[in-house]
């Protein structure tokens, strides 16, 4: 990333488990909609939330890096993997502030289950102050705007309220503190799909990036059992 670029910059975290088809694709439409100068992907460690991936993290990094290579939008960020901690959340936004500075736009890109589920997270309201949040609208339903109302969580309606925004000149404004829904294109992949796909023997070609699926073939990952 060039030192003088100061444009919002997208933090999308995961397994990656593999990496496929929908999370690119909500990376480079969370671009587009929320006006960010890049998408950074954020492979998990020791997610706390989660069962341990199949995969190391080293080859997920691969993965990842692979799977974004040719797109100037997109890049890869081994923090995580390469701690020894657990993967939270907050302790990424204070590594990006630091590395970054106060003032530059994060923009923490969350699909609308994780945000609901948003004040089950370590020290959860303190991510307003390091990030603004991007809700992506899931597959198949109508946008946020119109669903949010009763479905949140007292909690989380009252950290929202005064925060939405509705363009991406509003996250591009300030460094953090808005929410922000946005709209994608229904992409039903899964990672335990592809995962039991090829655990069965089955073909996920077209599901993930070619590169993607040479590399776990070479490796022998999700093998048959």
């Amino acid at each position: 990333m060039g030192a003088t670029e100061s444009g919002p910059l997208g933090i999308l975290g995961g397994t990656f488990d593999p990496i496929h088809f929908g999370h690119l694709r909500l990376a480079e439409e969370a671009r587009g909609a929320l006006g960010l100068a890049r998408v950074r992907l954020i492979p998990a460690g020791q997610p706390p939330h989660r069962e341990p991936p199949r995969c190391s993290g080293e080859d997920r990094l691969a993965m990842a890096r692979l799977a974004v290579a040719g797109n100037p939008g997109l890049e890869v960020d081994d923090g995580e993997v390469r701690s020894t901690e657990r993967s939270y959340t907050l302790h990424t936004l204070q590594r990006l502030r630091t590395e970054l500075g106060p003032a530059r736009p994060l923009v923490l890109i969350l699909g609308a289950d994780a945000f609901q589920g948003l004040p089950t997270w370590h020290r959860w309201e303190a991510l307003f102050d390091l990030a603004h949040i991007a809700v992506a609208n899931r597959p198949g339903s109508a946008p946020h705007a119109r669903r949010w109302p009763g479905i949140l969580s007292p909690a989380l309606e009252a950290a929202c309220r005064g925060r939405m925004a509705n363009s991406p000149a509003a996250l591009a404004a300030a460094a953090a503190g808005r929410v922000m829904p946005f709209d994608m294109t229904p992409l039903a992949i899964s990672a335990s799909l592809v995962r039991d796909l090829l655990s069965g023997g089955a073909s996920a070609r077209y599901l993930l990036p070619d590169s993607v699926l040479d590399y776990i073939g070479l490796h022998h990952l999700y093998r048959p059992s």
